[in-house]
């Protein structure tokens, strides 16, 4: 597994993060009482912005991402994410990667994670959350659609370390290897 901190990553700007087109929202930890399974994932829980790494044929992408960890009273958290190419100069390109899905803690330390990805991607991991603020997951199923790349494997790493939200993939293709694909490092901003 790939450390999850990005490398190379430049300074912020002085707001301390890099402004992405998302609509303004309310604070995600409001509303409904939280469910009692969800205290394994209750630290993921709100809005988290930030830059990463793109990992590619190409050579490296640096992205924005927007991620958001909501609940609405029920055991489970929804899931979504979205992520802009960041040009050389710092300024905020395409929309690229998007995914949503469902975590969906299982007991004491198991976790599920449900993810469906509009270039024809769903995986499905489980995994476990090694502390309160740690989780570790592994592809259970990965089902894609004809046109999509083949899969054999995934892992998804996730930390919160001095309040920012850290994660990192790693997928393998038909030789078995896990490779990195991306990682990044999100601040909570609600």
């Amino acid at each position: 597994m790939t450390d999850p901190t990005p490398a190379g990553l430049p300074e912020q700007p002085a707001t301390g993060r890099t402004e992405l087109p998302v609509e303004e929202t309310t604070d995600v930890r409001t509303g409904p009482e939280v469910d009692h399974e969800l205290l394994s994932v209750l630290p993921l829980l709100g809005e988290w912005h930030g830059e990463g790494v793109l990992v590619g044929p190409a050579g490296d992408q640096r992205f924005g991402q927007w991620v958001r960890f909501a609940h609405d009273g029920r055991d489970f958290l929804a899931y979504e994410s979205r992520t802009w190419q960041i040009t050389d100069d710092g300024a905020v390109g395409a929309p690229d990667v998007r995914e949503s899905g469902f975590w969906r803690p299982r007991g004491e330390d198991e976790v599920e994670l449900l993810v469906a990805h509009p270039e024809g991607l769903v995986e499905i991991y489980v995994g476990t959350a090694r502390t309160t603020t740690s989780w570790e997951l592994t592809s259970d199923v990965l089902a894609r659609t004809p046109d999509h790349p083949d899969l054999t494997k995934a892992v998804r790493l996730y930390g919160v370390v001095e309040g920012a939200l850290m994660y990192a993939v790693d997928r393998a293709g038909p030789d078995g290897q896990l490779r990195p694909v991306m990682s990044a490092r999100l601040e909570r901003i609600r």
